[in-house]
């Protein structure tokens, strides 16, 4: 009677020729969160700016946006936009007497709404940094003669960016793991990827294991760059 013989390691890292899908899946979550962490970032400045700004009407739409968007799933902020806006651009299509079908862009869709949302929570990040700023330094570069445009490059940005690192590198870590979301636009991203294979080797808890370990490395990888551009911010900095 012959005996099954056992899968080996690699036969099982293979995941039945469906391996390669993983990798393809990780280089759409890592090209994704970066883009998505850039709009973010801008975001996240422009929402600082206003909720410090002098205006109130800048403050009040900055304060709606960061309420609002942290106080709604990314999920649910993610079909509203998805489907949403692909039903009203549909609708509007068709007023104008025509039936052709509008789809909008997984990628774009998920890229910008992730963006959105997290930039909520950069926006909050910068505005502390920025707090944190000592006044007497700005009153100083004033002082001295410097216009807004010397104190925004010298005195602000410098400063700003090293007190604003360790709450982005949580932002980031967390908008990383959120891409995973965007499976429910059909975006190829690791999560949609890991159910693919799933579903066509039977091999789910292995493949959802390899995957959980995948996202654990992105986040070790993360943690060790955003510690070594700590280091690199806080050169010179005298500790008390």
């Amino acid at each position: 009677r012959r005996h099954a013989r056992p899968l080996r390691p690699s036969t099982m890292i293979d995941l039945q020729g469906y391996g390669w899908q993983l990798v393809e899946g990780l280089k759409m979550t890592v090209v994704v969160s970066v883009m998505a962490f850039g709009v973010s970032i801008l975001l996240g400045l422009v929402g600082a700016t206003a909720k410090l700004s002098r205006f109130r009407v800048a403050r009040t739409i900055a304060d709606t946006y960061t309420v609002v968007i942290r106080g709604v799933p990314e999920l649910i902020l993610l079909i509203l936009f998805y489907f949403g806006v692909t039903m009203l651009l549909q609708d509007l299509v068709a007023a104008f007497g025509t039936e052709e079908r509008v789809d909008i862009n997984p990628f774009l869709a998920g890229m910008l709404t992730i963006g959105f949302v997290y930039g909520a929570f950069a926006t909050e990040v910068f505005r502390g940094a920025i707090l944190a700023v000592p006044k007497g330094q700005i009153e100083a570069a004033k002082a001295c003669g410097m216009n807004d445009f010397l104190i925004l490059r010298r005195i602000l940005l410098p400063q700003v960016w090293r007190f604003a690192l360790p709450g982005l590198g949580n932002v980031w870590l967390v908008l990383m793991k959120a891409t995973a979301l965007m499976s429910v636009v059909n975006l190829d991203e690791l999560a949609r990827k890991s159910q693919i294979v799933a579903n066509n080797t039977k091999q789910h808890f292995t493949v959802f294991l390899l995957t959980a370990f995948i996202y654990l490395g992105l986040t070790a990888v993360s943690m060790l760059g955003q510690h070594l551009l700590e280091r690199r911010a806080n050169r010179g900095v005298r500790r008390a």
